[in-house]
């Protein structure tokens, strides 16, 4: 039987942790978790997410733009989300709308896409 979900991994290319960091630490305010000491040599850096974990990782040779893969983030106030990633220049893209749901998408600084969701 499964359970739920632990944690999900997404990738940033290797050596792209102090940008990684910046946005996701600093402009998304999600906090960096310890990773166990047998991974640290991996690259890469944990976040906290709610209850559950994103696992950041770091692979080479891959487009992250041409993938439909991505994360979604459940916020309280979209609009105060949408007005930070604007402020930090970082291009809106609308989705397709879901009944009872606000939600907007954007790509991370590597190219991942990230989708903002608010029940309405």
């Amino acid at each position: 039987m499964i359970l739920g979900l632990h944690h999900a991994q997404i990738t940033i290319p290797k050596g792209a942790e102090k940008v990684g960091r910046n946005f996701y630490c600093e402009i998304l305010g999600l906090p960096e978790r310890e990773k166990p000491e047998s991974l640290k040599g991996r690259g890469g850096f944990w976040l906290k997410v709610g209850d559950r974990d994103v696992h950041i990782g770091t692979e080479d040779g891959f487009d992250r733009l041409q993938t439909k893969a991505h994360l979604a983030y459940q916020v309280e106030d979209i609009s105060y989300w949408r007005n930070v990633l604007e402020q930090n220049k970082i291009q809106i893209i609308e989705g397709v709308p879901i009944p009872g749901f606000d939600r907007f998408e954007f790509r991370d600084p590597f190219g991942n896409r990230v989708e903002m969701i608010q029940e309405v």
